[in-house]
């Protein structure tokens, strides 16, 4: 037996990951069962190289076993197993990477891009010593008939004596710690404890992982029932992974009822998802992984503390559960994983180190995603509504979010209630597709619902020419459109904005000339007006109603409330330019002009317009009391005059 220290930098770097680098204890045994997948896949690459020299073995398997006397756990591999100057070089030099070594002989052999390396042997391996009192390692490799053991408790010194090994490989007996108050180490014995590990970790590793179960069960006579108080032990080896994962079969072998059946099992769903997405992406950045969306949305999913993400694997080793680098925000409803062998993993591989590969896995999801989405909406577009109502207004939050720089990608997504027709959706080419002959802009109104939109007076010109509408009833969507811009270089327009492009220049002249006969009582009804309106004029856009509010540069009423509602907007309010639009050929205008004899009655009339308009936009009345106290006034004196 020789007995030798660990490096000086080794030691340090040794208390620092036990201490320090892996947050969940529980992944030592992930890392013990990758480090025996990489020792299997490097024995099977120098069988394949070694012209029959080395055989391939009858079976690979991981083998792992309970020594309850010893408070202990046994992993066992038949792979390529390490010698003496090995077991130094990998397991004496923490963080010198036995896989990297090996990858970095065979680096120009005729088939290394074949291998399958998971991980850093000599790193992972120490990440026992979180849960260990004391490691033992039987090895022995694959050309040697020498077999050596290693022990160490993890602080300064390890030996190696020579041992006994049948086969080349290794077998690592964990000695776990005692229990405390704080950890629970024992639990890591019991079988049900190392299946759901083995499932949450390991369950796609290529090769089977074996536990042999030893349990107690009843005597039986020979007339098969149970013999009181007496017991045998029964053997029972369970193979706990599936070993190929879903997203690693060939497309054309994956049904959708299995890609459903995988989603309702592992994100705990009751329902089919809305869609379901198979990627398998070769090339530079090469990744596989499926992506779905729920039918409904999670629970929690507008709570500030949802956390977005993908599962993360690595060659089919379990890393994080959600990856929110992988998933633009506004996909943040988007479930699912990502396998991939490309992305850089830290030490612990607990931790993704930010990169152009990761950003570009990210950018291929959305892509992946935002194309089967516009397939569902041409192929199914009842289906699509659904998805519409449910997630909408995220996809919105694409085009807002990103000032309109997603605007290409994402506008074909985008879907809106219309005058025509406010029961179902109208893509925006549709509505493009059916606009008036000479039509420059693409309507739009914004209200707090479909039915409060409707109401509004400055639809009754629309109607009335048979132009659409979209009817904007989200808090967000107006936001959306001013991001946008236009569609398909044709401009949106709210119609409550002021604005007398669209007039003909007789239409314009009649509005001038009324606006100039009328110019006393409109001043004098804008002075009424002072610090509520920045003008009064004439419309164009009501039949039926007398009045309505517009606004000027863009900002609505509808924003005008959004921003104001917000969280710590302070005593540094929006405001919107408002304009009292008023039906010159409105009874109610004609009746104002022979009734108003001063300023004061015109005052009236002005402000119990005003409010009318407020009202029809789906505002309150703010001064309610003085609205009441101005229509009994003129209520009352409608009636002296009969």
């Amino acid at each position: 037996m020789e007995t030798k220290e660990f490096e000086a930098e080794s030691k340090q770097l040794l208390n620092l990951m036990i201490n320090s680098i892996y947050s969940n204890k529980e992944i030592f045994l992930r890392e013990l069962i990758s480090n025996a997948s990489d020792a299997i896949d490097k024995y099977k690459y120098i069988a394949l190289t070694s012209n029959g020299k080395y055989l391939n073995k009858p079976e690979y398997v991981i083998n792992l076993s309970v020594d309850k006397k010893d408070n202990a756990l046994i992993i066992s591999d038949n792979g390529i197993g390490m010698n003496h100057d090995d077991i130094v070089n990998n397991l004496g030099t923490i963080a010198k990477s036995g896989s990297k070594d090996f990858l970095t002989k065979f680096k120009d052999a005729k088939d290394a891009n074949d291998l399958n390396i998971i991980g850093q042997f000599g790193v992972g391996f120490y990440s026992a010593f979180m849960v260990s009192k004391k490691v033992e390692v039987i090895t022995r490799k694959y050309d040697s008939d020498k077999a050596y053991k290693f022990t160490s408790d993890g602080e300064s010194t390890y030996t190696i004596e020579d041992s006994n090994r049948d086969d080349s490989g290794t077998t690592i007996k964990i000695y776990f710690k005692d229990d405390t108050e704080e950890e629970n180490y024992s639990k890591f014995l019991e079988y049900y404890e190392i299946e759901d590990l083995v499932k949450k970790y390991s369950d796609y590793i290529k090769y089977p992982i074996k536990l042999t179960e030893i349990t107690k069960k009843p005597k039986l006579d020979k007339d098969g029932k149970e013999i009181k108080d007496e017991f045998e032990e029964v053997t029972e080896v369970k193979t706990l992974n599936s070993m190929i994962p879903l997203w690693k079969k060939n497309k054309k072998d994956v049904t959708t009822e299995a890609m459903n059946e995988f989603y309702k099992n592992n994100f705990y769903d009751g329902e089919d998802p809305l869609l379901s997405i198979y990627i398998n992406v070769e090339g530079l950045i090469s990744y596989s992984g499926l992506i779905y969306i729920p039918s409904h949305a999670p629970y929690d999913l507008y709570n500030d503390n949802y956390e977005k993400g993908l599962a993360l694997y690595s060659k089919g080793v379990f890393i994080k559960s959600k990856c929110k680098e992988l998933v633009p925000e506004y996909l943040k409803f988007i479930k699912g994983l990502v396998d991939s062998s490309d992305l850089n993993l830290n030490i612990s591989r607990e931790m993704l180190q930010e990169s152009a590969k990761l950003s570009k896995i990210r950018d291929n999801v959305e892509n992946k995603v935002v194309t089967n989405l516009k397939e569902m909406k041409d192929n199914d577009f009842n289906k699509y509504s659904k998805f519409f109502d449910i997630y909408g207004n995220y996809i919105k939050f694409g085009i807002y979010g990103s000032y309109g720089a997603k605007k290409d990608l994402l506008s074909d997504l985008i879907v809106f209630k219309t005058l025509n027709d406010s029961t179902k959706y109208l893509t925006l080419k549709a509505y493009k597709d059916e606009m008036k002959e000479g039509q420059k802009y693409i309507y739009y109104a914004a209200g707090s619902s479909i039915d409060e939109i409707k109401l509004l007076p400055e639809l009754e010109s629309y109607k009335k020419k048979g132009i659409n509408v979209l009817l904007c009833d989200d808090n967000i969507d107006e936001f959306t459109l001013m991001a946008m811009r236009d569609y398909d270089k044709v401009e949106f327009k709210n119609i409550s904005s002021e604005s007398k492009e669209e007039l003909t220049e007789e239409e314009k002249n009649k509005i001038d000339t009324l606006v100039a006969e009328n110019k006393e009582l409109l001043d004098n009804m804008q002075e009424a007006l002072k610090g509520k309106i920045d003008s009064v004029t004439f419309s164009n856009k009501l039949v039926d109603s007398p009045v309505c509010i517009s606004t000027k540069d863009g900002l609505s009423l509808k924003m005008e409330k959004v921003i104001n509602d917000l969280p710590n907007t302070g005593e540094d309010k929006a405001k919107a330019i408002k304009v009292l639009e008023i039906n010159p050929d409105h009874e109610l205008f004609k009746a104002i002009k022979v009734l108003a004899k001063n300023k004061d009655e015109l005052s009236d009339y002005a402000n119990l317009l005003y409010d009318e308009a407020m009202l029809l936009e789906g505002y309150d009345v703010k001064d309610k009391e003085q609205f009441a106290k101005t229509l009994n006034k003129v209520i009352l004196k409608s009636i002296s005059n009969k």
